[in-house]
């Protein structure tokens, strides 16, 4: 499975989305251009030491994305999607797309995937979810309906009184 963000514009939302693939064992893609630096100096000083085991590509641009995409049809990320976000069938070749934290994702992959747009509810008096959050519900449904989680175990509680 793919998770792709469009543009992004605040660091610690793609670093902690660059965390959430990890550890759901997900490839990153990037879309430019970026508002911030991804040197190897600069994932150093945000303290992303976990960005090593990120599978990642960082295209220049949309249309570098969209070669790589091919004609696959990825599922956008919108508050405008058509469809709940646990709705769709995943699958493990499936693509995730979410916009940037301003501007969102263009109209025209709205209209040019219409029937492969989804959205998570918001009950409550809020605008729109943080991208990170947003990314990681919906990547964990998507992964939960593809059957990753199956033979996952957790870890043990250790032995022991003292404090973890």
């Amino acid at each position: 499975m793919d998770l792709a963000l469009y543009q992004p514009q605040v660091p610690p939302n793609t670093g902690n989305i660059g965390r959430l693939c990890v550890g759901m064992g997900v490839r990153l893609h990037i879309i430019g251009p970026c508002a911030f630096d991804f040197s190897d100096k600069a994932l150093r000083r945000a303290g992303l030491d976990y960005w090593v085991h990120l599978q990642w590509t960082l295209y220049p641009d949309p249309e570098a994305f969209l070669a790589w995409l091919g004609p696959r049809e990825p599922y956008l990320v919108s508050k405008f999607g058509t469809q709940r976000f646990d709705q769709p069938d995943y699958r493990e070749d499936d693509c995730l797309i979410l916009g940037n934290e301003v501007s969102g994702l263009p109209r025209a992959w709205h209209r040019r995937w219409p029937n492969r747009t989804v959205h998570i509810p918001i009950l409550g008096k809020i605008r729109a979810y943080n991208l990170a959050n947003a990314a990681a519900m919906v990547l964990a449904q998507a992964r939960l309906r593809c059957g990753a989680f199956a033979d996952y175990r957790p870890a043990q509680l250790p032995a022991g009184e003292e404090p973890l």
